[in-house]
Parts: C-alpha cells; sequence; structure tokens
C-alpha cells in the first residue's frame, strides 16, 4: 500500500490538508532552518542541554507551523492541478484550506512566544509576506519581480537568519555573508520551480517571474544569482581563513573543496538545462527543478561543515 493510501485509510479526507502542507518539504526545510543555528553555535551547540527546548519549539513554528501553513494558504488560491514542488497530484484544495493555513500559522507565532524576540520578528515578518504573497487582491506571486524578492527574503535569508536568532546571539560575518549569499542563492532557485510550469500559470493569468521573463531569460537569472552566491560563499570563506590563527593554508584548502563540490553540483544542473532548454518537455523541466533542490541541500551541508564544526 502507498503512503497517500495509507495516509487516506487514516485520516480520511483530512488527509487532503496534510497534503497540502507538503511533509516532503519538511526535512530540508528544517536543515535550511536550523544551519542558522548552527552557524552561530556550532554543531556541538546544537545539543546543550540549554538550547534544546527552545530548538524544538522554534523549529516546530517555523517547519510546520509557518512554511506548512504558507503552503496551504498558497494552495488555496492556486488551484494547481499539474505537479508542484514536493507535492506530485495535489489534491482539489479542501474546505477552507486557506484559513486552516493562516491558522497554522498564527498557532506558530503563540508557540514562539518566549523565545528571543529577533526570532519572532522574524516570524512575524514572514507572516505578513507569506499573506502578500498568496492572497488577492495582493497577491505578489502574480507580479513579477516582486514574488522573487519576497522569496529570496523569506526563505533564502529570514529562515536561516530565524534560526541563527533562535539561540540569542546577535548576527556577525562570516555568518551574515553567508546568509546574504544564501539568499542569492535561493533566488537562482525560484525561477527553477516555475519554469515546468508556464502553461498552467499563464492560463491562470499569473505574471510570474518566468511567464514574464520566458525561458532563456529565466534561466540566465538563475545562472547569475547562483554565482553571485558562490562569490559571497567565497568571500566569507576568505575572511574565515584570514581570521584563522592557525592553520590557515589547511583551512583554505578545505574551504576551497567543500564549496567547489557544492558548486559544481549546481553547474551540472544548471549547464547542461542551459545548453538543452529548447528542446526539453514540462517533464525534464520538472526534473530539473528537483536536481536543484538536491544542489540546494547539498550546499546546506557544505555550509554546515566548513563553518559549523
Amino acid at each position: 500500500m502507498s503512503a497517500r493510501a495509507l495516509g487516506y485509510r487514516l485520516l480520511g479526507k483530512g488527509f487532503d490538508y496534510l497534503l497540502h502542507l507538503r511533509p516532503a518539504e519538511w526535512p530540508i526545510f528544517t536543515v535550511h532552518f536550523l544551519t542558522g543555528s548552527a552557524l552561530s553555535l556550532g554543531m556541538a551547540g546544537l545539543a546543550a542541554p540549554g538550547q534544546r527546548g527552545a530548538l524544538l519549539r522554534g523549529t516546530l513554528a517555523f517547519v510546520i507551523g509557518l512554511n506548512g501553513g504558507t503552503l496551504a494558504l498558497n494552495s488555496a488560491f492556486d488551484r494547481d492541478e499539474g505537479d508542484v514542488a514536493y507535492l506530485r497530484r495535489p489534491p482539489p484544495p479542501p474546505r477552507g484550506l486557506g484559513g486552516f493555513g493562516l491558522a497554522l500559522m498564527l498557532l506558530g507565532s503563540v508557540t514562539a512566544l518566549g523565545l528571543p524576540r529577533a526570532f519572532q520578528a522574524a516570524y512575524g515578518l514572514c507572516v505578513v509576506l507569506s499573506v502578500l504573497y498568496s492572497v488577492p487582491p495582493v497577491r505578489l506571486k502574480a507580479r513579477a519581480g516582486a514574488d522573487l524578492l519576497i522569496n529570496l527574503a523569506g526563505f533564502g535569508f529570514l529562515t536561516p537568519y530565524a534560526g541563527w536568532a533562535l539561540t540569542g546571539r546577535p548576527l556577525q560575518d562570516p555568518g551574515r555573508i553567508v546568509l546574504l549569499a544564501f539568499a542569492a542563492l535561493f533566488g537562482a532557485l525560484y525561477p527553477l520551480t516555475q519554469i515546468y510550469q508556464l502553461e498552467e500559470d499563464r492560463a491562470r493569468g499569473d505574471r510570474t517571474l518566468a511567464v514574464v521573463l520566458g525561458l532563456d531569460r529565466s534561466l540566465l537569472i538563475a545562472l547569475l544569482l547562483a554565482g553571485l552566491a558562490f562569490a559571497g560563499f567565497a568571500l566569507a570563506a576568505t575572511r574565515t581563513a584570514s581570521g584563522a590563527a592557525v592553520g590557515g593554508l589547511t583551512l583554505t584548502l578545505t574551504l576551497t573543496l567543500t564549496l567547489a563540490v557544492a558548486a559544481l553540483a549546481w553547474s551540472l544542473v544548471l549547464i547542461p538545462w542551459w545548453l538543452r532548454r529548447r528542446s526539453m518537455t514540462p517533464a525534464q523541466h520538472q526534473s530539473g527543478m528537483h536536481r536543484a533542490l538536491g544542489a540546494w541541500a547539498l550546499t546546506d551541508l557544505a555550509v554546515l561543515f566548513v563553518w559549523a564544526r
């Protein structure tokens, strides 16, 4: 029996609500969120007894309350019929899905009470961005450029920043540079999540970034922003190595090789995609998007290895 069939057997039509939270995304979102915490504390610091409770509460609030609620709210207005990121064959949005998503986001904000104020501020800002992104008449998702900026700020920067803020420590370099580089990297990923949905978005009348730019310029934006992101990671690595009291050369080689692996993963996704773009089907573009998500996850792991040991 498939996992989806089991879910419907256990929860009935209520399973539709869970599917629209896209739990398949939760592991990668959790890693990205906690990357900020690990950059602040180090990996060993994540397991410190004084941090466990706050990290657990903050993670549940941000991953399930905010991210899950945001995706449910978005699905309520998108009414996608084709595959979307982390959800194949989405069921029709059940009754009250938008309210359910908003309620989850508000429940997450209650869970965040008592956590550091910077975390609560990041959470609240993301709630506002989520509503502006998804809900008519503003619905910035349908406004090219604004959709990119909201995702660049929300998922790219504010998500790992909230993880850092959860520790109660002020943001400082090289962590600040790394988080800004992540913002640029999500700017590279975002148009890739739209390319395979071009026809569906056009039919709905949404002027998303990919609809306005078209295939060629969407991929070019992805290439340029990925390059900018890795320039940021390289700058952070240079400052880390130059600030090392001992073992500067060894540290430089470690940083360079680790980040080069992540950069290579992105190159293996984006360069063949660019070269074959005109002959690719929507299904092949969707596969390219999933490969990019894998490259994103590898980059998170590379950053953790470099700066959170």
